[in-house]
């Protein structure tokens, strides 16, 4: 087994088992993040369910500025919060498409999808570096603290670029470092699966989105006051010209 077939067996089997443990996930263990819960408006989770599970650093979909009738496509979408969430913002004229390689989640998220009523929100089993999503067919894609994951992230971001249409916007919030990780840290797979030690420093993270062809690439974020912390998370935009 390679070392990026070990990082995807591991970081499947922890979130797997976290998404069957928890009834909600606000606080600091998300993705090694701070609180997320402020980010999202108290009247949009009180109608979204207990199950839709959230291991996220911020909130995509309210950077993404989504209008009525656009594609979104979601870059590891859990138990679906940020799908059912930008499902309401493109309305029924808009789709919502979430991908993750978790069955756990696919199987909670459309669950989730279907105690709410959304049929225009679905979730495909995949991965992110190999999206199973045809050649410029979205308008929008958001990530929440996921891509940090993928041991390939110019990968990922080569996908991305690919399925967006000609004016469409990556819009990301995720984990970044200020330094690269030590050999010691990117071995520990509690670093690794909470989002820290498998994400890249803001510079690099930001030249691989331009790598893969994207403009207008912003990165917005600083480490928590009060901490040590040699991550942060960011909020992270770019554009398919």
């Amino acid at each position: 087994m390679t070392d990026a077939q070990r990082i995807k067996t591991e970081v499947s089997r922890h979130y797997a088992e976290k998404v069957k443990e928890s009834a909600g996930c606000c606080g600091t263990d998300c993705c090694g993040a701070p609180d997320v819960s402020g980010h999202y408006p108290v009247a949009v989770l009180e109608q979204i369910p207990a199950g839709a599970v959230t291991f996220g650093s911020g909130n995509p979909v309210g950077m993404a500025g989504l209008s009525v009738g656009e594609v979104v496509l979601d870059l590891g979408s859990g138990a679906g919060l940020d799908c059912f969430i930008a499902g309401r913002g493109v309305g029924p004229s808009g789709s919502v498409v979430g991908v993750d390689f978790t069955q756990a989640m696919i199987d909670r998220a459309t669950e989730n999808a279907a105690e709410l009523g959304m049929s225009n929100v679905s979730f495909k089993l995949g991965d992110i570096e190999a999206l199973p999503q045809e050649d410029d067919s979205v308008d929008v894609i958001i990530s929440n603290c996921v891509i940090n994951l993928a041991p390939d992230k110019a990968a990922v971001f080569r996908e991305a670029f690919r399925v967006l249409r000609s004016g469409g916007r990556l819009v990301v919030s995720d984990i970044v470092l200020t330094r690269p990780a030590t050999a010691g840290e990117a071995q520990d797979m509690a670093l690794v699966t909470g989002c820290i030690a498998g994400s890249l420093p803001a510079e690099e993270y930001a030249a691989t989105i331009r790598a893969a062809g994207f403009e207008d690439v912003s990165l917005e974020g600083e480490v928590e006051a009060g901490t040590e912390n040699f991550w942060y998370s960011a909020a992270i935009r770019a554009m398919k010209p």
